[in-house]
């Protein structure tokens, strides 16, 4: 018994130092996000691929975590997605143009999808439930330290020795990590021989990017029925085809079936609504600092690190906190942060002082660390009886609305700034009225909060 919960918990070091670091890679483009326009000669709406496609990939590619978990040995999945996210990360480093940077983060994000659902799905299995908030308070913690360091060491890097570098860095990291994980890796679960539905994974795809497609077209494009119109009404066709071939058939690619459930289909839409207006604002405000308020990259990390730190520490706290006070109130609490947040952003100017923009970003990232890990864990735990299609579910909506949020949060910055985000009160008149849209999209959440989340767990199921 003993060497079985030390293979779990071994297992399951290994598995989050891996998330750690392949999370790192999902924002430490973002302070780049200039130096490669000016590089590659291409607009904000074309460089912002390299973060949200990333995002894009990690939603197609979650849906299938609850098929591998019950196909493939936990060591052969993890050792797989290291050597994806290798080989995506050295494609980077020799990105002769943006075509060959997205398709390499195309590769590293089909590493991350496959690996950072099934970590929670192994944390979800090796700790005992009545510890869940507390080991994910842990886990949000500890994956949020490498990402929170990733846009200011990102800036750093970029500004001294360029942007590729960075890649070079995760090649090596993840080389170690291969063979301490083909040493350390021990524990398996039970596998049969579930089998993969091609149809629906065709339509998954689809379905995520043409709406990606479409929306992220907008700011270009405008409503051009081929550029935008057409890939949004294909993505949500295949959307509404992939969720009925879903009910219909016995061995479904993701079992929808706990989205019946209210409180599972609130408490999914309350991260994703969180996770959309965080991934958009890793986007937006880089871009503002630097291109409207003519910083460097630099000082775009310097902007987020005190935040994201902070956000790192209420990763812990949040889930704490729900254990001992309820998960109701600090949701509530969440949401009541990350309103004001917004809209203290909205009071930027091109001259606003880096300490503001510091003292306002840490507000909203109270918000965000309060909110985020509770709410998950709260999630997954109204359907604990079926982790793997209830994480899958919950990771995938998350991503998804992630990107489009990362996407369509630049696509609202430069059509409010009439198509260019340069130094000038148009561009800062768009990023106040993106706040905005943030702020707003925080109050559904509120409302969501106090409708449908409720303390006593085990009453729900």
């Amino acid at each position: 018994m003993n060497e079985n919960i030390d293979k779990g918990m071994s297992t399951l070091i290994v598995f989050i130092v891996a998330a750690a670091i392949l999370s790192a890679a999902q924002s430490v483009v973002t302070t780049g996000i200039s130096g490669i326009m000016a590089d590659f000669n291409i607009s904000s709406t074309t460089a912002q691929w390299i973060y949200s496609s990333f995002l894009l990939v990690l939603g197609v590619m979650i849906p299938l975590s609850a098929f591998f978990t019950r196909r493939f040995k936990v060591k052969t999945i993890l050792l797989a997605s290291l050597a994806l996210f290798l080989i995506g990360s050295l494609i980077a480093f020799i990105a002769p143009n943006i075509e060959a940077l997205i398709l390499a983060r195309v590769i590293q994000a089909i590493g991350s999808g496959i690996l950072l659902p099934i970590t929670q799905i192994v944390l979800f299995k090796v700790i005992p439930e009545e510890k869940w908030q507390i080991y994910m308070g842990l886990f949000g913690f500890i994956i949020g330290i490498a990402p929170a360091i990733a846009p200011t060491a990102g800036g750093l890097i970029i500004d001294y020795v360029g942007w590729r570098s960075i890649f070079l860095i995760f090649a090596a990291a993840i080389a170690v990590l291969i063979v301490i994980a083909s040493v350390v890796v021990k524990l398996e679960f039970e596998t049969d021989h579930y089998p993969l539905d091609a149809s629906s994974l065709v339509l998954c795809v689809l379905a995520c990017v043409g709406i990606m497609l479409g929306f992220s077209n907008i700011a270009e494009n405008g409503f051009d029925l081929i550029w935008v119109i057409l890939p949004i009404v294909v993505g949500a066709v295949s959307l509404v085809l992939f969720v009925k071939r879903q009910f219909g058939i016995e061995t479904p690619l993701l079992d929808l079936r706990a989205l019946k459930n209210k409180y599972f289909f609130f408490g999914t839409l309350f991260s994703a609504l969180l996770y959309f207006t965080m991934c958009g604002l890793n986007v937006i405000l880089p871009l503002f600092v630097q291109r409207v308020a003519f910083h460097s990259a630099t000082v775009a990390g310097i902007v987020l690190l005190p935040a994201t730190l902070v956000m790192i520490v209420f990763n812990f706290i949040g889930p704490v906190m729900a254990n001992k006070f309820g998960v109701r109130k600090v949701l509530i609490l969440s949401c009541i942060f990350t309103i004001v947040g917004y809209l203290m952003m909205m009071t930027y100017k091109v001259d606003s002082g880096i300490e503001y923009m510091i003292v306002t970003q840490i507000i909203r990232a109270i918000g965000a660390g309060l909110g985020l890990m509770p709410a998950v864990t709260w999630t997954i735990a109204v359907v604990s009886g079926d982790v793997e299609d209830a994480t899958a579910i919950n990771n995938t909506v998350r991503q998804i609305i992630g990107a489009i949020g990362s996407a369509l949060s630049v696509v609202l910055m430069a059509v409010f700034a009439g198509g260019n985000v340069a130094r000038n009160a148009a561009s800062v008149v768009a990023f106040g009225q993106t706040s905005l849209v943030m702020a707003v999209l925080a109050v559904v959440s509120l409302v969501i909060v106090i409708i449908y989340i409720k303390d006593e767990i085990h009453d729900l199921m």
